[in-house]
């Protein structure tokens, strides 16, 4: 009961939890980036068959026919704006163009519908790719978008690396938080932020789903770096260990004294990881 109180008063001390909902509108989107080097380009990507919108934000600064093409993944509960420090990175769109999603359920991609199959979601990214004829695609994902990403390699030709961050991919090793219960219980569920409902829906099958697309990792054949830190209290650093055992072409970065903040809070950590992964897949130091 204690609990129940206390999410009660935090969301309406919250603005009816707005501020928890983890994303930006198309005109906060434009507003954020008028002052920087390239303002994102939003589009929607429609899957009829699963009445799903799914919302893409762009910058293309690379306009060859062989430009590398970086797709962002976010966590749970998140959105693409987790990803604006990489869009903002002046240095990073001299290299690819970049592209990030709203994952289903989240941000403005049918927000509070959740689509639990890692399989599924994957299966709607490659068509995304596929939809905007992307080239070349280095496909980066954090925490749930980390084994996404990894998935993605699986369904598209076309993704010829894959960085995971402090991704979430051994079912083994997937951790019970009592908090996502409060999602689940019809009593508790409805005081829950949609974002987090969301999140909860995820995170209460996530082992089940990637048990089921375990089988499947040793047809990933790009190379792949997982970057993890080795005080993360979310998802435990030893998956990098299942990580090592299921993809023949892993590199493993232990970023020390880090937590599960890495992607959003520690870009410099990361960046360095994606030039270096431009430059080793597509031979160029340009």
């Amino acid at each position: 009961m204690k609990s129940i109180i206390f999410l009660s008063v935090l969301c309406l001390g919250l603005s009816s939890c707005t501020v928890l909902q983890w994303r930006m509108s198309n005109a906060e989107i434009q507003e954020h980036f008028a002052d920087k080097s390239a303002v994102p380009k939003i589009s929607y990507f429609n899957v009829d068959s699963l009445n799903l919108n799914v919302r893409v934000q762009h910058i293309e600064t690379n306009a060859k026919t062989n430009a590398v093409n970086l797709l962002f993944l976010h966590g749970s509960p998140s959105s693409s704006s987790a990803w604006n420090k990489y869009l903002e990175d002046s240095l990073l769109l001299k290299k690819a163009n970049i592209h990030a999603v709203d994952r289903p359920g989240y941000g403005y991609s049918n927000f509070g519908d959740e689509l639990t199959s890692i399989k599924t979601q994957a299966l709607v990214m490659s068509a995304l790719i596929d939809h905007y004829n992307l080239k070349n695609v280095i496909t980066i994902g954090s925490s749930y978008g980390g084994p996404l990403a990894a998935r993605i390699a699986v369904e598209n030709p076309n993704v010829k690396g894959v960085i995971m961050i402090s991704p979430a991919i051994d079912p083994e090793q997937e951790k019970d938080i009592w908090a996502s219960r409060f999602t689940q219980w019809w009593l508790t569920r409805w005081l829950v932020p949609t974002g987090y409902r969301v999140a909860g829906d995820e995170k209460t099958v996530h082992a089940k789903e990637l048990a089921l697309i375990a089988p499947d990792w040793h047809k990933v054949n790009v190379p792949v770096i997982h970057i993890h830190g080795n005080a993360d209290d979310l998802v435990p650093y030893t998956n990098t260990s299942y990580s090592k055992l299921k993809f023949s072409t892993i590199e493993i970065v232990t970023t020390p004294n880090t937590g599960h903040e890495i992607a959003w809070s520690r870009p410099e950590l990361v960046t360095p990881h994606i030039f270096k992964l431009i430059e080793n897949v597509f031979n160029t130091t340009k």
